[in-house]
């Protein structure tokens, strides 16, 4: 089995919850996951502290493999010349050096994809044709037993019952490509809101003997929870085995400084032959 904590929207910076990302850093002694995955906006305003400052939240993390993504707040947003010049200057000085990446680990594959688009959007974000084949390429050497994950900040499907939900543009072309490469699961952020899914419930596209998982993360360790998760911080753990695909949702509770499991979704493996149960 491999374990994958699902961090996202740590936002370091005024609305940074420094109490809770100590109970964070804790429980991840606690969890041992095989894997870290950060899905985006580490930073509030993209400013130097603030990328100071999850670079130490990093250092503080056990050394497991991660993988790390940029989230739209991670590009400056009011220093436009920056933001025109040189957008990811600070997040590759101190987060990391490439902005897609890949992880090969035991039993999957998984690829981290740059979602934001600085020169296009401020909030949505966009994945273009390189990327897809980047994903592609990269998922012709798993083998047969490796799951393929992938690691972006933005959403493919809108949440249920939360109105500000619009998927990023070409979503549904994403989805069809990911399909086409058979990825079993995709981690993301940016909502504030959580959300564990499964993209035929949304759409159906043109192939439907392969679903994906979707899983949604809330914010980790800020005040800027949305919607159901309003006020609320959470992770998501996914626990992949031979046949199941695994995600629990957890939430912080305040008054016992502690990340509760507070959901959990159990999903088949997905083949030609197999159906789903949640």
């Amino acid at each position: 089995m491999t374990k994958i904590l699902h961090l996202s929207d740590l936002h370091f910076g005024k609305h940074f919850l420094p109490a809770v990302s100590q109970v964070v850093l804790a429980q991840i002694k606690a969890l041992s996951p095989d894997v870290i995955v950060i899905s985006g906006d580490l930073t509030h305003r993209a400013k130097p502290d603030e990328f100071a400052a999850a670079q130490q939240f990093l250092r503080c993390l056990p050394p497991t493999p991660r993988v790390v993504v940029p989230g739209n707040h991670d590009i400056p947003l009011y220093r436009i010349w920056e933001r025109m010049l040189s957008p990811y200057a600070l997040y590759q000085h101190y987060i990391a050096d490439t902005l897609d990446s890949r992880l090969n680990v035991k039993d999957a594959i998984i690829v981290g994809l740059d979602s934001t688009a600085p020169y296009r959007a401020i909030k949505n974000g966009r994945l273009n044709r390189k990327q897809l084949q980047f994903c592609e390429q990269t998922f012709t050497e798993a083998s047969e037993n490796q799951f393929k994950v992938v690691v972006m900040h933005h959403h493919l499907v809108p949440a249920p019952t939360f109105e500000r939900t619009r998927p990023m543009p070409q979503a549904k072309r994403t989805l069809e490509a990911f399909t086409r490469m058979r990825v079993d699961l995709v981690l993301a952020g940016h909502l504030h809101r959580a959300y564990v899914g499964h993209s035929l419930d949304v759409y159906a596209g043109e192939n439907r003997d392969h679903g994906i998982i979707i899983v949604q993360c809330g914010t980790t360790t800020s005040c800027r929870g949305r919607g159901l998760e309003r006020e609320k911080n959470s992770f998501n753990l996914i626990t992949l085995s031979a046949t199941t695909i695994l995600v629990e949702h957890y939430h912080y509770h305040e008054h016992d400084a502690v990340f509760e499991p507070v959901s959990q979704h159990s999903f088949k493996r997905w083949s030609s032959d197999s159906s789903i149960t949640v």
